[in-house]
């Protein structure tokens, strides 16, 4: 449920509202807007007696959310949410394109990739510290050194970085350095690892799990949102399906859905969409053209020696010229990179 509050309402108005909410056992999740500020309620098992409620001063409108997912839902939040990392902006009119390499392997490896990713245009890096690998075989990062790398990169090239935190505990050390935290396609059920998230005081960037449906994904987001983080972005990074020409089906057709249920944005992820190098200029392009917020693009300067995902990683000139074809996309449809 969601109280419309008057664009004249005072604090004291807003505060007696959240403070009945509770009173009632429920969970209030008060949202200042442009123009009012609206309270959303969570927590009750059945519909809400809101008469109590609408009598108070103040409020203008009661609009009972019928969506499983309530603080992600439109209808609970009218207005696109703008999440900001270090001074990028997801959700605007701008497609702001994260790029690096599956995984941090050295110093040098990162520092020379962020050179050339910041020079085609990258305005984030991204770069895999702790690596959940289906081989307990395959290399699986390099931990906290990997974050002091990741930490001295944004240093010198003034990149601000998103990285992966792979349990509750882990998520600690990774809040402590990096500007955006990812929960993976693995981890995107992982519930007491998005109640951590909900709680960390960094935004979070959740990728849709391998075999997710869409209302799942926006569950998982949920769960982040109900614990007071509302700095989420989404990110379709293709799911598993018969198709064997690709490593996962990168469905563009959840953009849209998520842009007309959700107000959270969503970027894509071409490379793991893909999983073939070839392929992932294009469905950037298509990517963009369908509305996504954002992009997030693998990129590694040796890709043939990369630890991590080389087939699907792009060679720094390929970036290059993904980022030329993208600003022509960009603004055809009204958008700058």
């Amino acid at each position: 449920m969601l109280v419309v509050m008057e664009h004249t309402a005072t604090d004291e108005q807003i505060k007696a509202v959240v403070d009945i909410i509770q009173e009632m056992g429920l969970r209030a999740h008060a949202m200042p807007g442009a123009t009012r500020t609206a309270i959303g309620i969570t927590g009750n098992k059945q519909m809400v007696k809101d008469a109590q409620i609408f009598a108070l001063p103040g409020v203008m409108e009661i609009i009972h959310v019928t969506q499983p997912y309530k603080l992600v839902s439109r209808e609970f939040h009218p207005d696109n949410s703008l999440v900001d990392v270090s001074g990028v902006t997801f959700g605007s009119d701008r497609v702001p394109v994260i790029a690096g390499p599956c995984a941090v392997e050295s110093e040098s490896q990162c520092f020379a990739i962020a050179e050339r990713v910041k020079a085609a245009g990258a305005c984030m890096f991204r770069g895999g510290a702790f690596k959940p690998r289906t081989s307990p075989y395959d290399f699986q990062g390099l931990g906290e050194a990997g974050l002091k790398i990741l930490s001295r990169m944004r240093d010198r090239f003034e990149l601000p970085f998103v990285t992966e935190a792979v349990d509750p505990g882990n998520l600690d050390m990774v809040e402590d350095y990096a500007d955006m935290i990812q929960i993976g396609a693995r981890n995107m059920q992982n519930f007491s690892l998005l109640k951590r998230a909900g709680k960390a005081k960094r935004p979070v960037l959740l990728k849709r799990g391998m075999s997710a449906t869409l209302t799942e994904l926006l569950m998982a987001a949920e769960y982040i949102l109900s614990e007071g983080n509302r700095d989420v972005v989404l990110c379709e990074r293709g799911v598993r399906t018969f198709a064997d020409h690709t490593r996962n089906t990168l469905d563009l057709s959840a953009i849209p859905f998520v842009h007309r249920t959700s107000h959270l944005p969503i970027i894509s992820d071409p490379s793991h969409g893909t999983g073939r190098r070839d392929k992932v200029d294009a469905l950037s392009r298509a990517s963009i053209a369908v509305g996504a917020d954002g992009l997030i693009i693998e990129v590694h300067n040796e890709p043939e020696r990369a630890l991590s995902d080389g087939q699907q990683s792009l060679y720094p000139e390929q970036f290059d010229l993904l980022m030329d074809t993208a600003r022509e996309i960009a603004g055809v449809v009204g958008r700058n990179m």
